[in-house]
């Protein structure tokens, strides 16, 4: 099998620990409006790290090891203070810089202000990932709470974390990385959809088959679930897509952060909707507040960026069937959100990292954004929920530039109008395509 480089989440530190270097808290920014950070000279630099157990590209680790024959790898990325060898994450002023994105950012980016604030009440968003974060309550907490969020917690019935069997305990081991990528999922489904109830399910271990338990047990309790992981396609895995078939379910996966090559699976499967990741800058003019352009680059030098490519083994969908289409199996991508680590979005994690506040990128966080505005737009009435978006491409925002690397088939690695395979039909405008 061979192995991914899994979605690399993105971390610059957007805060130390205030009472250690004295600095102010990060403003909040609860209105639906994005709020652009002031300038500030007050720059705190140290050693907070290094974050992640996978290997350094350039200044990003990846939070986790490539998944081994018969695993699954979390696609989480950390942003580092240089790219020096065994470079440390930076602790830097929150103030400083337009960069990482919070709720209000993603909300005005995506047009989902107004559905944020009166939709998703009742609706559970589930969340899988593997391993426990004995810290994923509090950390969740702290992101909510300085984002003026309302509460999500255990007590008042919001929040729950079970294992894999859908039980609250005993809760799996501890493990560094996979902590991250909790935190980066919790975090974007409330910036998306803040009424919204989580429930988290902790795979015992990163065993496929242990994936795919956990991913029954959160069909059973959820319509909407945001899985940020996988790994490269094997001969064998049709034999686990029963775990990921769940009619009137939107099971919404993460693409990869290898740029265009072997798509990931089971983000290759035909029914689930695949994330790819874009570029996401703010603008002060234009129709539109933000530009965005396929997350990745001609040469994939650093290999990071958006995945995308044609499956080995699983076939096409019904709804992906159009001339153009010219990949004879599956394309992924459907749809995108941001990915890349330079215009990350901003979130909190404490668990043996050093610090509080980070940057996270790569398709991680694209995935939960994708669920979450599913989640707003409420219960999937398409047995197959992907092939809605297909139904309504004018309700995207077509990312029409960039690329992701060097391929035969044009469309599979470069942007251009219409389906493509780093951004699919595009990114969300507002809730009409979801």
């Amino acid at each position: 099998m061979q192995v991914m480089r899994h979605t690399r989440l993105t971390v610059t530190v957007l805060s130390a620990v205030a009472a250690t270097f004295g600095l102010a808290a990060m403003p909040v920014m609860a209105s639906a409006s994005p709020v652009r950070p002031a300038a500030s000279t007050a720059s705190v630099s140290g050693k907070v790290g290094p974050m992640g157990a996978g290997p350094q590209h350039g200044d990003t680790r990846q939070v986790c090891k490539a998944a081994k024959p018969g695993y699954m790898s979390c696609m989480a990325i950390v942003k580092l203070a240089s790219a020096a060898p065994n470079a440390h994450a930076a602790v830097v002023n929150p103030s400083i810089g337009s960069v990482p994105y919070g709720p209000a950012d993603l909300r005005s980016a995506y047009g989902l202000a107004t559905a944020a604030a009166t939709k998703g009440g009742g609706r559970t968003v589930a969340i899988v990932d593997a391993f426990n974060d004995p810290r994923a309550a509090s950390d969740l907490a702290t992101y909510r709470s300085h984002y003026g969020l309302p509460p999500c917690t255990k007590a008042n019935g919001c929040l729950h974390i079970l294992n894999e069997h859908g039980n609250t305990s005993p809760l799996p081991s501890n493990s560094f990385g996979w902590t991250e990528e909790i935190s980066l999922d919790l975090d974007m489904v409330s910036a998306i959809c803040p009424k919204c109830h989580i429930t988290l399910i902790e795979a015992n271990s990163a065993r496929t088959k242990s994936m795919g338990i956990a991913e029954d047990t959160a069909a059973s309790r959820s319509s909407f679930i945001s899985n940020s992981w996988g790994s490269a396609e094997f001969p064998t895995e049709s034999g686990f897509n029963k775990y990921f078939n769940h009619p009137h379910h939107a099971i919404v996966f993460a693409a990869g952060d290898n740029g265009h090559s072997t798509p990931s699976y089971p983000g290759a499967y035909k029914d689930v909707i695949s994330v790819g990741g874009t570029k996401l800058v703010h603008q002060t003019s234009g129709s539109r507040a933000w530009t965005e352009t396929v997350w990745g680059t001609k040469s994939n030098s650093n290999h990071q960026g958006t995945q995308s490519g044609c499956s080995k083994y699983l076939i096409k969908p019904s709804w992906q069937h159009h001339s153009r289409f010219t990949c004879p199996r599956r394309t992924q991508n459907d749809v995108a959100a941001v990915g890349d680590p330079d215009t990350g979005v901003a979130i909190v994690d404490t668990y043996k990292t050093g610090g509080t506040w980070w940057q996270f990128g790569g398709t991680s966080a694209a995935t939960p954004i994708i669920t979450a505005a599913i989640a707003l737009a409420g219960r999937p009435t398409a047995k197959y929920p992907a092939s809605k978006i297909y139904a309504h491409p004018g309700k995207f925002h077509d990312v029409t530039r960039g690329q992701n690397g060097t391929c035969s088939r044009w469309y599979v690695c470069h942007a251009r109008a219409g389906y493509d395979g780093p951004t699919g039909i595009g990114t969300p405008k507002g809730l009409g395509g979801l």
